[in-house]
């Protein structure tokens, strides 16, 4: 952008309001030897006329020239290097010797013609002209003042004019001009000072380059910048016109403003014999072979980057160093705009159907929606009230012009004192407003980037507050951020009083920059009958990067027809109302256009996004937005991926957006340099891979890669220290092993063996002989670790001790077959709720008695053959295996158990309450038909994720996606569902709903229908987590900023925590422990906090180095809590207490929510819409799932076919007691 300051071609002063500097201008320079503020006209309107033309122009010789063909280059540039200064302030000293001797230019623009040649049709001239003309202009100036120098060297005319754009066979040839005009006039009288011409005959342009008004030949030097007439140099005595060699100088006459020069004009000098040619400023003779870069005009207007010799009889060299190009920066401009090369830079320019300042671009018509937060400190009466990051959301209707604006959490009594402000709202009005023709609403000119500061002072009281918005453009799905702050003072409003605001209309002032506005507005306080009118003057500034070359109107008025304010002490939510159209300011209207359209006043019949488009009179036809297809009063969206309108390059994913789509890279590729196009992503070396890690020896530590070059080292069990040193634990020291036994001290390890006379394992001894276990049952009785170090595996014996045939897992519901010794035959592993494989010999026609039949028939003899009612009997189904569901006698407590009868920990159940418990063996293949928007789960352990209006079921293999068997679990039509739990005892989900305000759940089993809990008192529910033990729910409101808890009935209700917190997502609870956990996404002091669940011992886990935690998870089995930050774009897990801290996965994309189960951890990521796994002990992206429907996923668990184990110290404690109200 190249500013030059007051004077050519706008005489007198143009500020910016409050800048105090002047206002920015960005030469173009055209083919046809001119240079211009403004976008040129088609080259018949100008190319042929004389003085004054149409529109500003500064013309060394304007002429219709030619470039095609390699027939000579175009170069400009801005330059504020000294030794071009001086050497330009040498020139026009020598034409100014007085007016210009304390003149000190601080930039210069220079475009120079080189052998440009006279544009000839083909079919008249087969063989083109020789005759070619190389001419320079060169604009310098300061805060102050602005000089212009033509420059024509020896040789330099070779023609004087050229054909006539439409001559025909007409032999007719017109001269050049030289010169300035500002353009027509509007005042007749006054046309002689709109324009300077210089040389427009043979004569007077064949001098240019013998004669001079500096005395140097070729040298011609006019001040343009201070007043209203282009002055000539030579006007004030001579002078030296650079610092070697003077030339002499004979004495000037009489500047003329309006008549060409000839050769007997006075304002022209004679230069004596010993006066030189002009000097080129940056030349250095005898090195005329320097290459340098520079900008290259082509006929048609273009640019782009040349190589080219310094041409070396004229000023300045070139360099494109400092120029910003579109082929350097187009990936700045939105993907629905198209970038224009000037003189000084580039600009975007939104595509038709589009509307924006090119940077960021929306479909015209469409719905658009703004989320932002809120701050303030205000004096409301006596009070003084502050807030922090309360949120604040916009809903825009583009295709008429309604904003609606809500504001929630803002405390009393400043919410209700902040009716009157309706320019808070009214930023949105103004931006989005109606356009009538040839108008520009906000956005058109700013984009969504922009500061706007608003001071409003309130009559009769003087109070005065000061508004800041801040738009920090647009997010995902076009949504615009900003954020406000409120400082000040403003009147008291007492309660139950109403605000009515009247239709306004408010005079917007345009420059390159900057808007302002100023007004004064009435508004009506209401209390019952009585009423009172109050008003407020306004002063609003809106400062902007805005495209240079842009023409904004310079004044718009927006009518604001309707206007609304309301405060919902319900909700505590702010809300503002407005319908505005934007229009040329009164007078500038066509007199004669007729009434107004009912695209201007809002009554058309146009349903969104479809917009409306004014026709002749009160007509108007509805025409679908950008992205939309349809005949305008009905549009759907167009789906650019499915059917191939996209411009999504290779490797990328096409994902539609209402009215849009975008591209992301696939797994594994990152977007290239250009913003369009995805390279591969080069992984990082793996330093346990290649050996560059610190860690001990494999023996005792081992090494964890973390997915971005570094590793973490840990002992191996059975030795301590921080992995780079790790040192043996003496376990014998923690005595391990029975008194009976003698423990050994190994490396990593340790061994118990009974004393002499005893016999046993050394962790069991008895005295004197006892028969030994079987594999089987010793494999029982010491089972394998649970995940990683193990897979919990519990075999099934025999009566004799041998392995059962089938072996089936407890836990993940796999079956398999084995041989005597235990292990797995292969082929024989059926995936969980399918049926189990047919193992060993077929059973006898007359079974021996199993273990429950023989247990139930010992207890039965016990009894006397009649238990009574408190008394437990063991119920066996008829193939002699324990019924899954246990209870005793007629108490009402039931449990769970395993196939060999032992009670499964954690499934004991209340009297009045049964426990889902899952059968040892396949489920029926039959099962009732359930509601059509639910399918019923299979057995085994699955994830439910929440997208949107559904709940989705996605299966797991061990720890791998099942993604073919992925299925909508529940439809939930009209709500988004953000948070999701499970509760394993009674098999049902739990869910928050931001959109019905509602936290609902609903039964696995097939036939269940949803109900909700939770109906009131809600704003934005989002994290939530079961408590299985204590039957309990937690749930996060980040619109109240609370933590709240209830029975799993809903029943209960009572807020845990209101105060210090801003924006509550995430919770986790760990019910053994009776610990709850939460995440607080501030941005400005993000942290992760944790209590008891009744609220007890409040304390922060962790604050530093967190950006936005966005998800949180307790595992169970390592007692690990752990968290997914999209800020950070870590995965990070510690102990309960806040100890261990450690990074597990430090490149995630944008995670949402996450869960944790065996080794992995799976959590939802809305870069790429989906569900991803990750690895806990490497940290490796393992898996992913991406629905076929793709749109953000939001909260994600995990389903187990069993509660894990644990229960509450002492048993049954009522939620009462635990929770006091």
């Amino acid at each position: 952008m190249l500013e030059v300051p007051n004077g050519f071609p706008w005489p007198g002063k143009r500020l910016l309001p409050g800048a105090g500097l002047p206002a920015p201008l960005s030469p173009q320079v055209g083919t046809n030897g001119v240079i211009s503020t403004q976008d040129f006209p088609r080259e018949t309107q100008y190319v042929d006329d004389d003085f004054p033309t149409d529109f500003p122009v500064i013309a060394p010789f304007l002429a219709d020239l030619d470039t095609s063909g390699d027939r000579g280059n175009i170069y400009y540039r801005q330059d504020d290097s000294r030794d071009v200064l001086d050497q330009a302030v040498g020139y026009i000293q020598a034409g100014f010797p007085r007016s210009a001797g304390a003149f000190v230019p601080t930039n210069a623009f220079i475009a120079t013609w080189e052998d440009v040649g006279a544009y000839q049709e083909l079919s008249q001239h087969p063989e083109p002209s020789t005759k070619l003309n190389t001419f320079q202009a060169v604009v310098a100036y300061d805060d102050e003042d602005t000089y212009t120098i033509f420059l024509y060297p020896n040789g330099g005319l070779q023609f004087l004019g050229t054909r006539p754009k439409e001559s025909y066979n007409v032999q007719l040839e017109l001269p050049a001009r030289v010169g300035f005009s500002w353009g027509d006039s509007d005042d007749p009288k006054r046309d002689g000072l709109f324009f300077h011409s210089l040389a427009s005959s043979e004569e007077a342009l064949s001098n240019l380059e013998r004669e001079s008004n500096t005395g140097i030949p070729g040298v011609w030097v006019f001040r343009v910048g201070s007043t209203e007439h282009v002055e000539p140099g030579g006007g004030e005595g001579a002078a030296p016109a650079v610092p070697q060699s003077p030339p002499e100088h004979p004495n000037p006459g009489t500047a003329s403003y309006t008549h060409p020069l000839s050769s007997h004009t006075s304002m022209a000098q004679r230069p004596s014999h010993g006066a030189r040619a002009p000097v080129l400023l940056g030349f250095v003779p005898g090195r005329r072979d320097t290459q340098e870069q520079s900008h290259w005009l082509r006929g048609d207007g273009g640019t782009r980057q040349s190589h080219s010799a310094n041409p070396s009889s004229y000023m300045f060299t070139y360099s494109a160093a400092s120029k910003e190009t579109c082929a350097q920066h187009h990936g700045r401009c939105s993907p629905h705009a198209f970038c224009t090369d000037y003189a000084a830079g580039f600009c975007c320019h939104c595509r038709a159907t589009f509307y924006g300042n090119g940077r960021q671009c929306l479909p015209e018509g469409a719905v658009h929606r703004l989320n932002g937060k809120v701050s303030g400190s205000l004096r409301v009466g006596r009070a003084s009230v502050r807030f922090q990051d309360v949120d604040l959301h916009a809903y825009i209707v583009g295709s008429d012009g309604r904003a609606y604006t809500a504001i929630s959490g803002v405390p009393q009594p400043a919410a209700r004192a902040l009716l009157p402000l309706l320019p808070v709202g009214g930023l949105f009005a103004w931006l989005f407003a109606l356009e009538e023709p040839g108008s520009e609403n906000g956005f058109s000119i700013t984009g969504a980037e922009f500061t706007q500061s608003l001071e409003v002072t309130f009559y009769p009281g003087g109070e005065t507050v000061q508004v800041t918005q801040t738009a920090e453009g647009l997010g995902p799905d076009n949504y615009l951020s900003l954020r406000t702050h409120i400082q000040g003072e403003v009147p008291f409003l007492p309660e139950n009083v109403t605000v009515h605001i009247t239709p306004y209309k408010e005079l917007y002032s345009y420059s390159s920059s900057a808007v302002t506005s100023s007004g004064q507005r009435e508004y009506v306080v209401a209390a019952g009958t009585a009423n009172q009118t109050l008003s407020y003057r306004l002063r609003q500034n809106v400062t902007f990067s805005g495209c240079p070359h842009a023409r904004p109107p310079a004044r718009q008025r927006l009518s604001v027809g309707r206007a609304f304010a309301l405060f919902d002490g319900h909700e505590h939510v702010l809300r503002y109302a407005l319908a505005a159209r934007i229009g040329l300011a009164q007078g500038e209207h066509d007199a004669e256009n007729p009434g107004v359209s009912p695209c201007h006043d809002g009554t058309h019949a146009c349903q969104a996004p479809a917009r409306c488009q004014p026709g002749v009179g009160t007509e108007y036809t509805c025409e679908c937005a950008a992205g939309y297809r349809g005949d305008g009063r009905g549009c759907r969206d167009v789906d650019e991926c499915a059917e191939g309108l996209s411009q999504c390059g290779p490797f990328s994913v096409c994902l539609n957006v209402p009215g849009s789509y975008r591209c992301e890279c696939r797994g594994g590729y990152r977007p290239a340099g250009d913003g369009q196009a995805c390279v591969p992503v080069a992984p990082p070396s793996d330093p346990c891979e290649d050996g560059r890690h610190p860690c001990a020896p494999g023996d005792r530590a081992r090494c964890l890669s973390r997915g971005d070059g570094r590793a973490t080292c840990e002992c191996l069990p059975g030795y301590t220290g921080d992995g780079i040193h790790c040192s043996d634990v003496d376990e014998c020291a923690e005595s391990p092993c029975h008194p009976a036994a003698i423990c050994y001290n190994t490396p990593g390890s340790f061994s118990c063996r009974c004393r002499p006379g005893y016999a046993g394992d050394g962790f069991q001894c008895t005295y004197g002989e006892v028969p030994r276990l079987t594999p089987c049952q010793h494999e029982r009785m010491y089972p394998r670790e649970v995940p990683p170090l193990g897979d919990g595996h519990v075999p099934q014996c025999d009566e004799q001790g041998r392995y059962r045939p089938l072996q089936c897992h407890g836990s993940s519901g796999h079956c398999w077959c084995v041989d005597a010794a235990g292990q797995e035959i292969a082929g024989t592993r059926t995936a969980p709720g399918t049926t189990p494989p047919r193992c060993g010999s077929p059973e006898p026609t007359e079974r021996p008695p199993s273990m429950c039949e023989r247990w139930r028939q010992s207890l039965l003899e016990h009894y006397g053959g009649s238990p009574r009612g408190d008394q437990y009997v063991p119920q066996c189904d008829p193939s002699g295996d324990f019924t899954p569901l246990q209870c005793h006698g007629d108490s009402g407590y039931c449990w769970c158990v395993e196939q060999s009868g032992r009670e499964i920990p954690g499934t004991r159940s209340e009297p009045g309450t049964t426990p889902p418990c899952l059968p040892s063996v396949a489920p029926p293949s039959v099962r009732p038909q359930p509601r059509p928007d639910v399918s019923p789960p299979a057995a085994g352990t699955f994830l439910l994720y929440a997208q949107g209006q559904q709940i989705g079921y996605l299966p797991l293999n061990g720890t791998r996606l099942q993604k073919e068997a992925a299925k909508t679990l529940l439809s939930l039509h009209g709500s988004i569902v953000v948070g999701i739990d499970y509760d394993c005892r009674e098999r049902m989900i739990y869910w928050t709903d931001v959109a019905g305000r509602t936290i609902s759940r609903a039964g696995l089993e097939p036939g269940s229908e949803p109900e909700t809990i939770i109906s009131s008192g809600l704003i934005s529910p989002e994290g939530l987590a079961v408590d299985h033990l204590r039957r309990a729910v937690f749930w996060t409101d980040s619109g109240l900023d609370r933590i709240e808890r209830a029975r799993l009935d809903g029943s209960e209700r009572r807020v845990l925590f209101d105060t210090d917190l801003v924006n509550p997502r995430a919770i986790a609870v760990d019910p053994v422990r009776g610990n709850l956990y939460w995440t607080d996404w501030n941005r400005e002091a993000p942290k992760i906090e944790t209590s008891t669940v009744n609220g007890a011992n409040r304390r922060v886990l962790v604050h530093t180095d967190i950006g936005l935690p966005n998800g949180l998870t307790f595992d169970p089995f390592s007692k690990l809590l752990c968290w997914a930050d999209a800020g950070t774009k870590h995965l990070e897990c510690t102990f309960p207490d806040g100890t261990g801290r450690r990074v597990i996965q430090s490149n995630l994309n944008y995670p949402f929510s996450i869960i944790s189960y065996a080794n992995h951890f799976y959590h939802t990521d809305w870069r790429r819409d989906g569900v991803i796994a990750v690895n806990k002990e490497t940290g490796a992206f393992t898996d992913e799932y991406l629905p076929e429907q793709r749109s953000h996923l939001y909260g994600i668990t995990a389903v187990y076919p069993y509660c894990p184990g644990g229960k509450t110290h002492p048993d049954h404690i009522p939620l009462g007691m635990l929770l006091p109200a």
